[in-house]
């Protein structure tokens, strides 16, 4: 038995419960709960005047030996609506929030890599929180195991739909492009047919690993050096607006333009193109699930993110899902003071 915990919220808890508890097959046990919030040992009286930051939350305790994680979070995604914050079915509140929180490091790539994967089914984008795990409280006797307890209660939630196997579609099983599926490096040009071949761009050179180790945050090492993920919304240039040109954070070489920038929902910065030819290099990522192809800095060779097919047909098809944590910013008015002036026409 390989032993695992995650905590979901998904609107009223006893819903979510009585989904799992239905599952059977690889869940060890459930307990609802308060996840996440700003004070100690409330009650769900408390909880639910909704100035709390709690979620109402399922402690949920699996076999992944017989339920995967790929699983646990597809059944989710089967009962929550992914697109809404502070609402599920007809609860409405902070609390009612939809939630991932995790326990186990290991996690959170295949977490976010599942939201990531199923995007492209919520064109209203995906505003489900994943953070770690910060508390947790059992709530009272009387909603554990409600639904067995009451079978005519209040259920948002289909139960019936566990009863029914899950999907390629719904598990976002990848249909590989056999031209992109060989391992390392991939041909640049079967993703950048759109951009620029600017000769303005000077040299660059990736530092030394002591200097980046003093120069970078630890989230930045262990984004661009580790190949880490940060966590999506919760960033620095997701929601970033303004006009300039987003560089390679250990090199200083120009990436991306903010012309190419996109809102896609992801939670991370996402552009349609590089700035230039030859300032990114692209690499098979077998890590996860799903075929993926890594892009990383030519210059610094940092891992910047990876980059997808799904991304605005009228901006040419291409989403560049990049970490925040390995970009640096240069704003338009200070471009030419930076040494960047010549890519100003880039921006403009």
């Amino acid at each position: 038995m390989d032993k695992k915990t995650i905590y979901l919220a998904g609107g009223c808890f006893w819903g979510v419960e009585g989904y799992y508890r239905r599952l059977g097959k690889g869940v060890i046990n459930t307990v609802v709960g308060y996840a996440n919030g700003k004070t100690e040992n409330p009650t769900y009286h408390d909880v639910v005047r909704g100035d709390t930051g709690f979620a109402e939350s399922l402690k949920l305790e699996y076999d992944a030996d017989q339920l995967s994680l790929r699983e646990v979070l597809a059944h989710f995604f089967r009962i929550v609506d992914p697109s809404t914050a502070d609402r599920q079915g007809n609860d409405i509140g902070n609390q009612y929030r939809p939630g991932i929180y995790y326990t186990d490091e290991d996690d959170f790539d295949e977490i976010c890599d599942y939201i990531d994967a199923r995007r492209k089914d919520y064109p209203r984008g995906i505003v489900i929180e994943v953070y770690p795990l910060t508390n947790f409280y059992d709530a009272e006797t009387y909603h554990q195991d409600y639904l067995d307890k009451n079978p005519a209660g209040y259920c948002h939630v289909n139960l019936k739909l566990a009863d029914l196997a899950l999907t390629e579609e719904e598990l976002a099983v990848p249909k590989l492009k056999e031209s992109r599926a060989q391992g390392g490096k991939v041909d640049a040009a079967l993703f950048e047919e759109l951009a620029g071949d600017f000769a303005g761009i000077g040299e660059y050179e990736r530092p030394s690993d002591e200097d980046l180790r003093r120069s970078l945050t630890d989230l930045q090492y262990r984004v661009t050096q580790d190949g880490a993920t940060e966590r999506p919304f919760d960033n620095e240039f997701n929601d970033h607006r303004d006009k300039g040109i987003y560089v390679d954070i250990t090199s200083g070489a120009p990436l991306f333009s903010s012309a190419d920038k996109f809102d896609s929902g992801c939670g991370w910065p996402s552009f349609s193109k590089p700035i230039s030819k030859g300032m990114i290099d692209y690499y098979q990522d077998h890590s996860l699930f799903r075929e993926r192809t890594e892009v990383r800095s030519n210059a610094g060779d940092a891992h910047l993110g990876h980059v997808f097919d799904d991304g605005p047909e009228e901006l040419g098809g291409l989403r560049y899902c990049i970490n925040s944590a390995a970009l640096r910013f240069i704003a338009l008015e200070d471009m030419e003071a930076e040494g960047y002036g010549d890519l100003i026409s880039l921006v403009e």
